[in-house]
């Protein structure tokens, strides 16, 4: 058995069956070739659980592990409609669901904080509804109030593309996140409806004047949930150091992304590279933010990752680097899922 338990604050599993019909919801229960995550890979590796996204992929570009971005100059691919964003929802909050329900209680979408602990506690996987962008919202949130009564409980208001309510930060290398213009006038009730809801509110995607504008006005921790250092890899869609002063300073927290282009410092999307880079993440997000405030957000199946951890089963390479390099046994239960556990029960309402 795995020596930790981890919780995940991002992955993009659910892309592998909108784009792939040939991967069904079974293959997910019993194995299957490829990809970073199915049920047997995350029991070998002590995966607890995750953010499962729902992400709207645009019609004429595909965004894989194997086809990344390039970087060198800004990537920003253009908005995508209301009215595919919402089937596309539509399509992957009900694989969530079906997997749900084959899954004979192996697995469980949680709704509320006790629900999550409970699942780590006995074994049951665990999964988070989560929209990567809010693409599927309309402008009144009539749509936020469904997807939030469905099990909606976390939000990244855009991915790396204009919005109604927002800019996402382009994707580029070397570059400062702070790039356009903030949130609307939509964005800013958004921002005030997540919060009454109880809905986090994912600042991963997020360019820098967003990011203000929803710290300036949000009452619930910031939290980034796949995001990396700035300061060690100066590419747009990683945080600077005041950036994770304002996270510390709302008792937030940051899931290190395991994407090798958010963690080399040449933004090179080698992944041959040892696991040395990533726990100079983590060094730096422990010292400066603090030890109850820095978890994972993998960013599995949605990019490259390290071939030293390449998919689930291999996470116990990661918290055995992390001891190697001095966090003890208390320090890594908090990291693997502990400090997920309490900034949700921070921020949901349930």
């Amino acid at each position: 058995m795995p020596e930790f338990s981890i919780f995940d604050g991002h992955n993009d599993t659910l892309l592998r069956f909108y784009q792939n019909d040939d991967v069904t919801h079974s293959d997910f229960l019993r194995g299957m070739d490829g990809g970073h995550i199915d049920l047997p890979r995350a029991k070998k590796g002590g995966l607890a659980g995750g953010f499962f996204a729902v992400w709207t992929p645009n019609l004429e570009d595909r965004i894989a592990p194997d086809s990344m971005p390039d970087t060198s100059k800004p990537y920003t691919p253009p908005a995508v409609e209301r009215g595919y964003a919402l089937s596309v929802a539509h399509q992957m909050t009900a694989d969530l669901f079906r997997i749900e329900a084959e899954s004979n209680g192996q697995i469980m979408i949680v709704r509320s904080a006790d629900e999550l602990q409970s699942c780590i506690e006995n074994g049951v996987f665990a999964a988070i509804l989560h929209f990567e962008g809010a693409e599927a919202i309309d402008q009144d949130l009539n749509a936020l109030e469904v997807f939030f009564q469905a099990g909606l409980r976390s939000l990244g208001i855009v991915w790396s593309r204009p919005t109604i309510f927002a800019h996402g930060v382009p994707i580029a290398f070397p570059s400062s996140p702070d790039i356009g213009p903030g949130l609307t006038e939509a964005g800013l009730r958004l921002v005030k409806r997540c919060n009454q809801l109880g809905i986090l509110i994912d600042l991963s995607h997020m360019n820098e004047a967003g990011f203000w504008d929803v710290a300036a006005r949000s009452d619930a921790p910031l939290v980034a949930t796949h995001s990396n250092v700035h300061a060690l890899c100066p590419i747009s869609r990683n945080l600077t150091d005041k950036q994770l002063d304002a996270i510390k300073a709302s008792d937030g927290m940051v899931g290190v992304n395991f994407a090798t282009g958010f963690l080399n410092e040449d933004g090179a999307w080698d992944s041959d590279r040892g696991l040395d880079v990533m726990v100079r993440h983590v060094d730096y997000l422990v010292e400066r933010l603090g030890e109850t405030r820095v978890g994972f957000g993998s960013d599995f199946d949605g990019a490259r990752v390290p071939d030293d951890v390449g998919d689930a089963s291999m996470l116990p390479r990661l918290t055995a680097a992390l001891q190697a390099a001095g966090y003890d046994e208390a320090l890594l239960h908090k990291m693997t899922h502990q400090n997920w556990l309490r900034v949700l029960r921070q921020t949901w309402k349930s």
